[in-house]
C-alpha cells in the first residue's frame, strides 16, 4: 500500500485542487521567454494493474501501458495510450501557450519533481499498441471544446480551466524549478515522441487522406536500429508492429509527458507553426531490423561420391532487407541428426556456399542433414534458419562381392531336372542401380557347365539342366560371374569358382568278365585247390562298386565254394567223374550299394575229366564152366566179364588167359570175353583144365584183375535139365549195389553126375546182371548199377545146361525207385521286391522244387536255414510270408536260404537263395538336427544376409529323402526372411528395424518329395540387434516452462528429457544447453535433463527466456526449444508521488462546458503484473469534490467545483 500525503519531500503526498476564475474575453499571450519541453523518465509497467475495470463512461476499456521504458539514455519511445502533441520546437522564439480553444476548458498537470500524464479517457488498448491515434482536423475543431481531455498523471499538476479569455494568471502562475517555464498544451488522440538527446528534429507532423492526422516521428535507436512511429493501422503490416512491439519491450523506457493546453486565440498561430514544423522537420522513417529468410523452409541437394575435397554442394542464400550491417548475413550450419555430418561438409560464413571437406562415401553414410542459419549484424542480431538435405548420390566403386571366395556343393547323379544344387549370393554395396547383379557361367569350362546345369541369372540358383552322371563326369569346375549392370562408370564384376561333386548312386549292375566260364578239372583233384577265378566290375564307386560273389546254383553236394571278395572258386570235396562228370555253378556277382545291385547271369562250367582210377571187377569169381567133348572148335564156352567204372580208354578191357600152355584148348577173346574151344576135346586125356584170366584196361598206367578159370570135359549124356520153377518174380530197390544178390535158380538134371550150367541168355538190358554156377545152383547178382528212370522192369531168361541139353525160365525183376533224384527249384535265384509298408501275414513270394523220384521220395518239404524273424515259409507249399513288419531304413534286402528235401531213404535236398529287397516308402518325415534354431542379425544388415542355417535328414531313401526347405503360411516374419531351399540357410529380405520388431519367432518347413510328401516344422528365433539409429526424440519440439520468479538459484526448475528408442549403449542419453544461454543462466544435467538456475530469476527484470536443449545419443542428435516464463510473484510494492490537480474555472456561457467525464487517473504504480490495485481516499474529500473510482483509479471533478470561488483541498489518497 502507498499512500500520498504531502507536498514536495513529505512522506506524504497531499492533493489540491485549485479553481481559478479569469475575466471573459480575455485573451492570452505566450510569454516571449524561451520555453523547453521538459522529457523525463519514467517507468510505464507492462503490466495490467485493474485492467478490467479501465473503461471510460461509453464503455469502452482503457489502456493501462503496456511498453516497458529503456534503461540508461536509450531513445524515448511513445508508451502506448499516452496521448500528446507537441505544438511547440525547442526555439526561443517560439510562442508555445497553454490556452483555450474555441472556449473550453482544458486540464494541465504539473509537478515540481516529475510530469507523468495522466491516462486519457476513451483510448483502446489497441490504439495504444499502435502508437498512435486519430487527430482532429485543425479547421473542423474550431468551435468545439474538448471536454475532460486527459492532460497528465503522476506527481505533476492538472489543470481545468473554461472560457475565451487568456487565463494569464494560471499559466504564468506554474513554473518548473530553473526558471524556465514550461508550457504544455494537451490535444485529444495524439503522440509526440521526443529523445532526451535530441529534442528538436526528430519528430514531424503528417497530415494524410486530409484529415490532419498528426502522425508520431521515428528515432533512431542506439546501436544503429531503427524503430519506426505508428499511426493508423494501415500504415504499416501488423507483422512489423509485432516485430517492433517485440522489440520495443527489451529494456525500460524512459519518457516524461508533456500536456499542453490552448485556447482558441492561439489556434490561427499553431496552424500556422504546425505549417513551419512540418516544412522545417522532414520526416524520415527508419524501417525495423528484420529477420533474415530463406526462400524455401528446406533444401534438398545431391552430390556425387568420390569428389576431391572442397566439391561445391550448393550455395545457400538468405535475404534481409534491411540496410548496412542490418541486412549483412553470416551463415553457420549444424548437424542434425550426425554429429558426424560435420565431418563432411563445410559452408562458407559469408558466401553461404556449402562445399566438401573431405570425400564422400555413400556406402558410409549416404544421407547429410543440416540446420542452416543466416544471421544478420544488427542490433541485436537476428537470425532465420532452413533445412538442408544433401543426398550423396552413388557411383559404381564397387564391385559385387561373393559370400565365399569359393563354393564346394556335392549332388547325387540321376536327380531330376531342375533340382536346385546350390545359391550363390553376390552383394554390391553400391544403390540398387549400380547393384543389379546378373549371374553366368563364363570361362573354359562354360560350355560344359551349360550343359549339365543352368544358373538364374538374377537369383544365381543353380539347378540341373539334364541328367547328371557320375559315371561320365564325377567333378565340375565352374566359374560364375555376377556383374552389377552398373553405368557411372560401366559395370564391374566379379567372378568366384564353384566346384559341383557327383556323389555315386548304386545306379550300375556288376558285369562279369565272361558270359560263360569253363574249366576242367580232373577229378583227382586236391581239395581246397583254386580251379577258376571269376570276375565282375562295377562303374559305381566305393561301396557301390564293391562287389561280393556266392554261388547259388549247382553246388547241391558242395564240392565248390567261391572265396565273395576274389571271385575265386575251390574244389573243397573229392570229385568223382564216375558220379558227376560235369558241374554247371549259377554265380552271383552283387555290389554294396543301398538297396544292393546284383548279375545273376554268371555261369561257371566245371568239366571233371576222368583219371584212371578204376581198376576192372570181374562180375563174378572164379568162373567155372563145363564143356562136352563133343563140343567142335570154336564152340562158346564160358563168358567172362569185367566192368570198369572208367570212361574212355580207362574203360576200354581186354581180356587174356594165364596160366596156359601151348596145349592149352581153350582160347579167350580179349575183347569180348568169350571163352571157345580152339581144339578137339578128349575127356579120356583130360578132364579138367585149370588157368586163369586177365582183364587189363587201356588207362595210363593200365590197370588189372585176374580170376581162376575151371573148365570140365564131361562126358555126352540124353537128359536135359529141368529148372523147378519157370517164372521167378523179384523185387530190386535201383540203389543197390553192384554185386546184389538178386535170386538163385535151380535146374535138375537127372543125368547121373551131370553138371548144370547156368547163363543168362535173354533180357539182360544194358548188362545189368550177372549169373553164376554153384552147387548146382544158379545165383543171379547185379552186374552194373540199375536206373530207375532208365528201366523199371526186367524179364531175364536163364538157360540151364548139362553140355547139350538146356532148360530155360524167366526172371522177373521189378525195380523199385530208390531216392535217387534231390529236389531241384525250378529258378536258381529268386529276387523279390516288396514295400516296407506290407502287412504281416502277406505273401511275398511262392517258391516250388520239383523231383524226379516217386512217392515219398518226391515229397518235398521246405524249410528256412536261417531263423529270419521277419519271414516265415510254408513247408508244404513253398510261400514265404511276412511275419513282421519291414523297415527299410533299418535293412534294405534280405538273403534267404531256402532248403527243399524229399521224403525219400536217405533224404535228399537243394538250396535257393531268395533275395528279397525292401522297397521304400515315404514313411519317414524329416527330423531337425536341433529342436530349435536361434540366430541374430543387426538391424542394419542389408537385404539377403546369412542368419542362421537349418538342417534336416530323412531316413527314406531317393526322392522320398531328398529334404527341401520353406515358408509357410506367412511364418516368415511378415515378408522379412526366406529361406534357400536346398542349403537351409534363412536369409534376410529386406533391412529389418529392431525398433519396430525386436525379434522374429518363425517357423520353417522340412518337406520331402514324397507321394504324398510328409513335413515338419521347426521353430526358429531371430533376435534383432540394436545399432545407434534413432535420434534421441523430445516429446515436442518446443517446450513451455513455468517457474516461479525468486526461485532458489540452484534450485530444479525442469526437467527436459528425450527417449530413444535404441536399446543398451545406443540408447543412452547426453542433454547439453547449445543455445540462448549467454549469459549462463541455466545449467542442464548432462545425464539427467535436470535444468537448474544459476542466478536469481526476476520477473520485473525479464520474464521469459529462449534456450535450445539438445540431446546426443553420438553420433546422432535432437534439438529442441525451450521457453522459460517467469510467473509473477507479489514482491514489490505500489508506488505513488504527490501530485495536483490544478482547476481553472472560466465561467462561459455555455452550461455544458464543466468537464464531467474523466479527468485522469491516480498515478499509481505497481510492478508486479498480477497485483489488482485498490484506491481510497482517506481524508480530505469530505465535501466529495473528486469522485474516484477504487479499482481503476479513475478520477472524475464533482459539479460542485462549478463555480467562481477558489478552493484548495489537500487529500491523502491511499493505494493498497
Amino acid at each position: 500500500m502507498n499512500r500520498t500525503t504531502a507536498r514536495g519531500g513529505d512522506a506524504r503526498r497531499r492533493l489540491s485542487a485549485v479553481p481559478s476564475i479569469s475575466a471573459p474575453g480575455a485573451r492570452r499571450t505566450a510569454p516571449n521567454s524561451p520555453r523547453v519541453f521538459l522529457w523525463r523518465e519514467f517507468n510505464v509497467n507492462s503490466n495490467n494493474n485493474n485492467d478490467n475495470n479501465n473503461k471510460n463512461e461509453n464503455g469502452e476499456e482503457e489502456g493501462d501501458g503496456e511498453s516497458r521504458g529503456y534503461y540508461h539514455d536509450s531513445a524515448w519511445e511513445s508508451a502506448p495510450g499516452h496521448l500528446a502533441h507537441a505544438r511547440c520546437a525547442d526555439s526561443p522564439s517560439a510562442d508555445c501557450s497553454a490556452t483555450d480553444w474555441s472556449g473550453h476548458a482544458h486540464t494541465q498537470l504539473k509537478s515540481g519533481k516529475q510530469e507523468v500524464p495522466l491516462e486519457p479517457e476513451g483510448v483502446r488498448q489497441s490504439d495504444r499498441q499502435q502508437m498512435g491515434g486519430e487527430g482532429v482536423r485543425d479547421g473542423e475543431r474550431e468551435g468545439e471544446g474538448l471536454e475532460g481531455s486527459a492532460a497528465a498523471v503522476g506527481g505533476g499538476t492538472l489543470q481545468v480551466g473554461e472560457g475565451e479569455r487568456e487565463s494569464r494568471e494560471a499559466g504564468q502562475g506554474e513554473k518548473e524549478p530553473g526558471g524556465e517555464e514550461e508550457q504544455e498544451w494537451g490535444r485529444e488522440e495524439g503522440i509526440i515522441k521526443a529523445s532526451q538527446t535530441d529534442v528538436v528534429g526528430e519528430g514531424e507532423w503528417e497530415a494524410e487522406g486530409g484529415t490532419g492526422q498528426e502522425r508520431g516521428s521515428r528515432t533512431t535507436q542506439p546501436g544503429g536500429d531503427e524503430s519506426r512511429g505508428v499511426g493508423e493501422g494501415h500504415d504499416r503490416e501488423e507483422g512489423e508492429v509485432e516485430k517492433e512491439e517485440r522489440h520495443s519491450s527489451r529494456g525500460e523506457r524512459s519518457l516524461e509527458r508533456l500536456i499542453v493546453v490552448a485556447d482558441d486565440e492561439t489556434v490561427q498561430e499553431e496552424r500556422e507553426r504546425e505549417v513551419w514544423m512540418a516544412m522545417a522537420w522532414p520526416r524520415s522513417r527508419r524501417a525495423a531490423n528484420r529477420h533474415p529468410h530463406f526462400p524455401q523452409y528446406n533444401y534438398q541437394v545431391q552430390v556425387a561420391e568420390n569428389q576431391p575435397p572442397g566439391t561445391s554442394v550448393m550455395a545457400m542464400s538468405a535475404v534481409d532487407p534491411d540496410p548496412g550491417d542490418a541486412g549483412r548475413v553470416s551463415y553457420t550450419m549444424a548437424p542434425l541428426m550426425n554429429s558426424r555430418s560435420s565431418d563432411y561438409f563445410h559452408i562458407h560464413p559469408e558466401t553461404g556456399f556449402i562445399t566438401t571437406t573431405q570425400i564422400l562415401d555413400r556406402e558410409h553414410m549416404d544421407l547429410h542433414y543440416f540446420r542452416v542459419t543466416g544471421t544478420d549484424y544488427g542490433s541485436p542480431r537476428l537470425s532465420g534458419t532452413t533445412m538442408v538435405a544433401i543426398t550423396v548420390s552413388d557411383r559404381n566403386d564397387h564391385s559385387p562381392i561373393f559370400e565365399q571366395t569359393e563354393y564346394r556343393e556335392t549332388i547325387r547323379e540321376n536327380v531330376e531336372e531342375g533340382y536346385p544344387i546350390l545359391q550363390l549370393r553376390a552383394t554390391d554395396l553400391d544403390s540398387p542401380s549400380n547393384a543389379n547383379i546378373r549371374y553366368r557361367f563364363v570361362g573354359d569350362t562354360a560350355a560344359v557347365a551349360r550343359a549339365a546345369f543352368e544358373i538364374d541369372p538374377r537369383s544365381g540358383l543353380i539347378t540341373t539342366r539334364g541328367a547328371v552322371d557320375r559315371e561320365t563326369n564325377e567333378h565340375y569346375t565352374l566359374q560364375v560371374e555376377a556383374s552389377d549392370q552398373g553405368k557411372e562408370p560401366g559395370p564391374r564384376s566379379a567372378n568366384v569358382k564353384v566346384f559341383i561333386t557327383v556323389l555315386d548312386e548304386n545306379d550300375n549292375v556288376p558285369q562279369f568278365s565272361e558270359k560263360r566260364y569253363v574249366v576242367g578239372v580232373k577229378e583227382d583233384v586236391r581239395p581246397h585247390s583254386d580251379i577258376l577265378r571269376v570276375s565282375a566290375t562295377d562303374q559305381d564307386k566305393d561301396s557301390n562298386a564293391a562287389v561280393h560273389y556266392n554261388i547259388i546254383s549247382g553246388n547241391s553236394r558242395g564240392q565248390f565254394s567261391i572265396d565273395s571278395v576274389t571271385g575265386e572258386i575251390q574244389v573243397v570235396a573229392p570229385l568223382d567223374y564216375e558220379a558227376e562228370r560235369e558241374y554247371t555253378l549259377r554265380v552271383r556277382a552283387q555290389d554294396n550299394g543301398r538297396p544292393p545291385l546284383s548279375n545273376n547271369t554268371g555261369i561257371v562250367s566245371v568239366q571233371v575229366t576222368d583219371v584212371n582210377d578204376n581198376p576192372p571187377i570181374f562180375v563174378s569169381t572164379p568162373f567155372q564152366a563145363s564143356v562136352l567133348e563133343s563140343s567142335p572148335v570154336g564152340s562158346s564156352i564160358l563168358h567172362i566179364q569185367a566192368i570198369d567204372t572208367d570212361s574212355g580208354d580207362n574203360a576200354r578191357l581186354e581180356y587174356r588167359l594165364t596160366g596156359t600152355s601151348h596145349d592149352t584148348p581153350f582160347i579167350i577173346n580179349a575183347a569180348t570175353g568169350w571163352v571157345t574151344v580152339r581144339s578137339m576135346l578128349d575127356r579120356e586125356s583130360v578132364e579138367h583144365y585149370f588157368f586163369g584170366v586177365e582183364a587189363r584196361d587201356y588207362g595210363m598206367p593200365p590197370l588189372s584183375a585176374t580170376a581162376s578159370v575151371t573148365i570140365t570135359v564131361m562126358d555126352v549124356n540124353d537128359n536135359r535139365p529141368e529148372f523147378l520153377q519157370k517164372e521167378y518174380f523179384v523185387r530190386l530197390n535201383e540203389d543197390a549195389v553192384v554185386g546184389t544178390s538178386v535170386v538163385s535158380v535151380t535146374a535138375i538134371d537127372r543125368d547121373v553126375n551131370s553138371a548144370v550150367t547156368y547163363q543168362i541168355t535173354g533180357g539182360n538190358t544194358r548188362n545189368r546182371f550177372a549169373i553164376s554156377t554153384a552147387g548146382g545152383s544158379g545165383l543171379l547178382t547185379l552186374a552194373l548199377p540199375l536206373d530207375y528212370k532208365q528201366e523199371r522192369r526186367y524179364v531175364l531168361t536163364v538157360t540151364a545146361s548139362d553140355r547139350t541139353l538146356h532148360d530155360t525160365c524167366q526172371v522177373h525183376v521189378n525195380i523199385t525207385d530208390a531216392n535217387t533224384h534231390r529236389p531241384v527249384f525250378q529258378s536258381a535265384h529268386y529276387s523279390v521286391s516288396v514295400n516296407e509298408d506290407r502287412p504281416p501275414g502277406s505273401t511275398v513270394v511262392v517258391i516250388s522244387a520239383t523231383d524226379d523220384d516217386v512217392g515219398e521220395n518226391a515229397r518235398i518239404t521246405y524249410f528256412l536255414e536261417d531263423n529270419i524273424p521277419q519271414f516265415r515259409i510254408d513247408p508244404s507249399t513253398g510261400a514265404i510270408t511276412l511275419q513282421a513288419e519291414l523297415d527299410y531304413e533299418d535293412q534294405m534286402t534280405y538273403t534267404l536260404a531256402i532248403t527243399a528235401k524229399d521224403n525219400g531213404i536217405p533224404q535228399k535236398s537243394d538250396t535257393t537263395y531268395v533275395e528279397v529287397n525292401v522297397n521304400d516308402v515315404n514313411d519317414n518325415a524329416p527330423q531337425f538336427l536341433s529342436p530349435r534354431y536361434q540366430g541374430t542379425v543387426s538391424e542394419d544388415a542389408p537385404p539377403f544376409t546369412s542368419v542362421l542355417q537349418i538342417s534336416a535328414t530323412d531316413r527314406d531313401a531317393h526322392a522320398n529323402g531328398r529334404v527341401q526347405y520353406t515358408f509357410q503360411n506367412g511364418e516368415d516374419g511378415d515378408g522379412d526372411f526366406t529361406i534357400e531351399p536346398t542349403s537351409g540357410i534363412v536369409r534376410t529380405v529386406r533391412r529389418l528395424d529392431r525398433e519396430s520388431v525386436p525379434f522374429y519367432e518363425l517357423t520353417a518347413y522340412a518337406v520331402d518329395r514324397g507321394v504324398p510328401p510328409q513335413r515338419t516344422p521347426v521353430h526358429i528365433q531371430v533376435t534383432v540387434l540394436d545399432v545407434n539409429d534413432n535420434a534421441p526424440v523430445f516429446p515436442a519440439d518446443d517446450f513451455e516452462v513455468l517457474v516461479k520468479e525468486n526461485s532458489a538459484v540452484g534450485s530444479v526448475v525442469a526437467q527436459i528429457t528425450a527417449t530413444d528408442p535404441d536399446e543398451g549403449a545406443n540408447a543412452q542419453i547426453m542433454y547439453q544447453i547449445v543455445e540462448g544461454n549467454i549469459p549462463e543462466i541455466f545449467q542442464m544435467d548432462i545425464f539427467s535433463g535436470e535444468l537448474t538456475s544459476l542466478i536469481d530469476l526476476d520477473y520485473e527484470a525479464r520474464n521469459e527466456y529462449v534456450i535450445v536443449v539438445q540431446a546426443t545419443s553420438a553420433p546422432l542428435v535432437s534439438r529442441a526449444t525451450i521457453r522459460i516464463r517467469l510467473v509473477d510473484q507479489n514482491d514489490n510494492r505500489p508506488t505513488l508521488q504527490d501530485f495536483q490537480i490544478i482547476f481553472n474555472n472560466f465561467v462561459s456561457n455555455r452550461s455544458n462546458s464543466f468537464p464531467s467525464g474523466v479527468i485522469g487517473k491516480v498515478p499509481a504504480h505497481d510492478p508486479d503484473v498480477s497485483d489488482r490495485l485498490y484506491y481510497t481516499i482517506d481524508r480530505g474529500n469530505e465535501l466529495h469534490l473528486l469522485l474516484l473510482n477504487h479499482t481503476s483509479g479513475e478520477i472524475r471533478l464533482s459539479r460542485k467545483l462549478d463555480n467562481n470561488r477558489p478552493l484548495v483541498a489537500p487529500m491523502l489518497i491511499t493505494v493498497t
